[in-house]
């Protein structure tokens, strides 16, 4: 035998594959996510923060506040929430804001589907000018269209029945057009770039089918759209149900005005209750946190789906 059958044999190295080896992480990209993390968490107590304490000093009685300044801790108190539904008159200002509210969502997620669905279906010469159209009226603030928006108001005359005042003013169904007018737009714009992103072939096929176009619109694509329509309802009944500035100029008799109004029956002549506004805030913020809590799952999966398509 020789020297060369007598050593013994090594198994050559095997060659790694780049695309599934495995890097370490570096020690600079830790701590830029270390960085990062922290940062967020310093700007989620920034913003929580206003919350909470106004949550606590709600639940706190004004004269110990008073005697012992607002960091002191103590002087717990269930009173402020009652005397801040009998004084604010909670009861008959949310009814005015379900009455304000709730038809002015169905409204405006309703025609926005329509438009939505004109617009993403369907081609013709003027299909983006009209999705623009209902879009631009985002993009005007809404003080701008105050004077305007009054006169027209004012000038249009409906039957005793439908307003006491013989026009849009001082009128449930006058705030109501105002706020399905400013956010069909935007509405208009999500729905239509998720019905872009539903396959075609089932149209074709609920054509082939003999569905007319209501029958496409009714049983195929609002079924398909509840994702983004639960989203948007919980966006919209936020935002209609805290809007004051119109009901402010269209609304002139303090039976009628919305809920968010009630904050000023809660100031004084000479002076503020400040643990009594926090708490009648905490009340007026419920029902919009309760509707989010509800639809939390779909108001998180419609803002995700149609942001990508295929």
């Amino acid at each position: 035998m020789t020297a060369a059958s007598e050593a013994p044999q090594t198994a050559a190295p095997r060659s790694r594959n780049p695309l599934t080896t495995k890097r370490p992480q570096g020690v600079g990209q830790k701590k830029g996510n270390r960085g990062i993390q922290v940062f967020l968490a310093v700007v989620a107590l920034l913003w929580i923060f206003p919350v909470g304490y106004a949550l606590l000093n709600s639940f706190r009685d004004y004269a110990y506040t008073a005697k012992n300044g607002y960091l002191s801790f103590g002087g717990f108190t269930l009173a402020n929430y009652k005397n801040a539904w009998e004084q604010a008159n909670f009861s008959h200002t949310m009814l005015n804001s379900a009455y304000i509210t709730i038809p002015a969502v169905l409204l405006t997620l309703f025609l926005s589907c329509c438009v939505a669905f004109v617009v993403s279906r369907f081609s013709f010469k003027f299909n983006l000018a009209l999705l623009g159209m209902f879009t631009a009226a985002n993009l005007l603030p809404p003080q701008a269209l105050l004077i305007p928006v009054y006169r027209m108001f004012r000038a249009i005359e409906v039957p005793f029945w439908f307003s006491e005042s013989g026009t849009l003013l001082n009128s449930y169904w006058g705030l109501i057009l105002v706020n399905v007018a400013f956010q069909t737009g935007f509405c208009a714009f999500v729905l239509s770039n998720y019905m872009k992103t539903l396959p075609r072939e089932l149209y074709e096929s609920a054509v082939i089918d003999g569905a007319g176009v209501l029958r496409q619109f009714f049983t195929l694509t609002l079924p398909l759209c509840r994702p983004p329509l639960a989203a948007l309802a919980t966006l919209e009944v936020t935002w209609i149900y805290n809007e004051f500035f119109w009901a402010t100029v269209l609304l002139q008799s303090g039976d009628k005005f919305p809920v968010t109004s009630s904050i000023n029956n809660l100031r004084g002549q000479f002076f503020t209750d400040n643990n009594l506004v926090a708490a009648g805030s905490v009340v007026i913020a419920l029902p919009t946190l309760i509707i989010f809590f509800v639809l939390q799952k779909q108001f998180v999966a419609g803002l995700t789906l149609g942001a990508t398509k295929g």
